[in-house]
């Protein structure tokens, strides 16, 4: 009986550590990734722009072949959105927020079964060696301490996929270019 105590009080102890701690934990977040890629921000920017284009380079579409995809809005344009679902991935939304031609494609996720949405940017930049490719995206999280542990890792979970997804880009339009 007196084992079977000790493990209630530590776990407790942990679970009441977490909760405290968790007022001390950030709610917001970023991610960000960059790359250089071999051509113009001519050539890359169709890329990025056209949600479509997404599925040549996206890890998360060549991770489930099976999902199901789904585009509304015009075509390269503010207001063009994707829909997914996938038994793997989760489902979520994306849409376009903002463009500037040929150096930037602003967005905004969403991810219904989370509850949880970010906005993130795709710049594209000339520079000497080529085009200069960042990715970010940033969100706030609720004050859910499992929420705010989220954030405490969120880099090391989805940077790893932001740095691949970009070496898909760079590879897509280096060779089609």
């Amino acid at each position: 009986m007196g084992v079977l105590k000790k493990l209630l009080f530590t776990v407790s102890g942990l679970i009441v550590l977490v909760i405290v701690s968790s007022f001390f934990m950030p709610q917001q977040y970023t991610v960000e990734r960059s790359i250089i890629i071999d051509a113009e921000t001519s050539d890359v920017y169709p890329y990025v722009v056209n949600l479509k284009q997404w599925e040549k380079w996206g890890v998360w579409f060549k991770r489930d072949p099976n999902m199901e995809l789904s585009y509304a809005g015009p075509d390269r344009a503010i207001g063009m959105r994707l829909e997914w679902k996938s038994d793997t991935e989760g489902d979520g939304e994306m849409e376009i927020v903002q463009l500037e031609h040929n150096s930037k494609v602003g967005y905004t996720l969403y991810f219904p079964e989370m509850d949880m949405g970010s906005s993130g940017v795709v710049e594209i930049e000339a520079t000497d060696s080529g085009s200069r490719v960042t990715w970010r995206d940033e969100g706030t999280v609720d004050n859910n301490p499992i929420n705010k542990l989220f954030v405490l890792f969120i880099d090391d979970i989805i940077g790893p996929d932001f740095a691949m997804g970009l070496e898909n880009l760079k590879t897509v339009v280096e060779n089609n270019a």
